[in-house]
Parts: structure tokens; sequence; C-alpha cells
């Protein structure tokens, strides 16, 4: 699991953000490590509507994030910090940037839902945290950072697990913990 901070698909943008990094920098990272081990999962984050961003830039965002395929990401409407260059900036129109904002995470959202669902009805390891409050259920995370919530036995916690997946939303996965006398 690697989180790849694009914050956006454009060029144009990531300059004006002096970002370091340019696009094809992230997808070669990218592409390298997807040889390397096609299992790797990757997350982002992404500004939406950061000052300058036309609709030709927001397309590109979305271009890459279809590209990618990330098993989650995090994005939110551009807020100026003050001190910073940009907090003197011109901001976009607040119903074109939660417009954008909308599309970018139903994208995200249902790309997230499909990963889990397709999780249902197997087994995946688990790194336990902790056991839920008052409650036989145990809260951990897969290797690829995803919420698992499960039924389990004492005394799991801080170990790795497998766990049967029987359901799944947007932000967890729901299972048992498959016994197993080699935990």
């Amino acid at each position: 699991f690697v989180h790849l901070p694009f914050q956006s698909g454009s060029n144009k943008i990531l300059k004006l953000m002096n970002r370091k990094h340019t696009v094809e920098t992230y997808i070669k990272i990218y592409e390298n490590l997807k040889k390397i081990n096609p299992e790797i999962e990757f997350s982002s984050d992404f500004i939406i509507s950061y000052p300058g961003e036309t609709e030709k830039d927001f397309e590109d965002t979305m271009k890459l994030i279809k590209k990618i395929n990330f098993t989650n990401s995090y994005s939110f409407i551009f807020s100026p910090r003050p001190g910073t260059a940009a907090s003197n900036y011109k901001l976009i129109d607040e119903n074109i940037s939660k417009k954008r904002l909308n599309i970018v995470q139903d994208y995200l959202f249902k790309n997230q839902k499909i990963k889990n669902k397709n999780l249902e009805n197997t087994i995946v390891n688990v790194l336990v945290e902790n056991q839920l409050k008052s409650q036989n259920k145990f809260f951990g995370r897969t290797e690829h950072m995803t919420a698992v919530i499960f039924s389990g036995e004492k005394n799991i916690e801080g170990k790795i697990v497998p766990v049967l997946i029987k359901n799944s939303n947007q932000n967890s996965l729901f299972g048992e913990m498959k016994l197993n006398k080699n935990i």
C-alpha cells in the first residue's frame, strides 16, 4: 500500500501549488511499483478548485483518477491558508467547486465500494488494532489499509489474523475470523 499525493492531475496546477513533482513523475513511480508488485494499491490526495483551475485542469484530474484506480483517496475543496501565496489568489466560484468535488468523490466512493464488494466471500489478512468496547468484535486493517470489523477471539490485538469477509460498504469490510491454530 502506497500513498502517492498527486494533489492534481494538471501540471499547471501543480506548478501553481509550488509542488516539486509532475503528474508524469508520479505516474512513472506508480508504473514502476506496479511492475515490481502488481498487488500494490495506491491512495492519494486531491485539492479541488485550486485557484486558476480550469475545466480542462479538472478533467485532467478526473482522467488521472480513472487511470490509477485508487483504492482510497482524500479530496477536498481548496481553502486558503493565511500567509501563503495562494491566500491572495482569486477563489473559484463555490457552486463550481462543490460540483467538482461531488464528481470526484462520487467516482472515488463508487470505486471503493466496488473494490470492497469484490473482497466479499474471500479471506483477507487483518492486522488487529483493538477490540470494540463492550463487544466481541474487533477492528483492524488489511494490507491495503481497508478497515475491517469482525468477530474473533480474545487476545488477538497486534496479531495478523485471517478474516472471512461477509459484507462491505464504502469504508469498511465486515466478517469473522477463521480459526487458525497458528496465529
